[in-house]
């Protein structure tokens, strides 16, 4: 697959398939993500991977909880028409763990690292692609608690749950989202 259409072609999906994801696909997908930058090559991520559905029915409680709480604090109405079942539908999820004590050279800024997040920002984006080349449906998913969400799956506290990766054959074909131009983004400095 070409790596221009592989990107304009990838696409968030929330209705999975029930079958399950073969091993040796997980497998590629979690080499894609290993092969990501990270600051200094510290490779500041973990990957726990979540087939059982207890898990996922706990996942999926938690976010229930923070959508109740956005839509209380918001006042955003329309988050009651988010449906959140494909945490329970999903196949697989891949929980994506950062480790801030790999963060590289920017612990020492007064804003903040952010460099270990940034780093398994682009390992998450790697498992979407290779998911895609792989025929199969995915979706970056942040509507958590992370401190809940480390209750659930066991993370140590010196570790932060980033995201989780939702992946799957897809129930159906998802639509294109549109996308700004390029010019509306981009500053040229010369």
């Amino acid at each position: 697959m070409d790596l221009f259409a592989a990107i304009e072609g990838r696409r968030s999906c929330r209705e999975f398939a029930p079958e399950a994801v073969d091993a040796a696909k997980i497998e590629r997908i979690l080499e894609a993500a290993a092969w990501a930058p990270s600051p200094l090559n510290t490779q500041p991520w973990k990957f726990i991977v979540i087939t059982a559905q207890h898990i996922k029915d706990a996942i999926f409680t938690e976010a229930e909880r923070c959508k109740a709480w956005a839509i209380e604090q918001s006042g955003w109405k329309w988050l009651h028409s988010y449906g959140l079942d494909f945490i329970k539908q999903a196949p697989a999820i891949i929980a994506v763990v950062g480790d801030p004590q790999k963060t590289g050279v920017d612990m020492f800024q007064t804003e903040g690292s952010v460099g270990y997040k940034l780093a398994c920002a682009a390992a998450i984006q790697n498992m979407l692609l290779a998911a895609h080349a792989l025929d199969l449906g995915s979706l970056w998913f942040t509507f958590f608690d992370r401190g809940e969400l480390r209750k659930i799956l066991d993370v140590p506290e010196e570790k932060t749950p980033i995201s989780l990766v939702c992946i799957g054959s897809p129930a159906q074909a998802s639509a294109a989202v549109p996308r700004k131009p390029v010019e509306k983004l981009t500053t040229y400095i010369d």
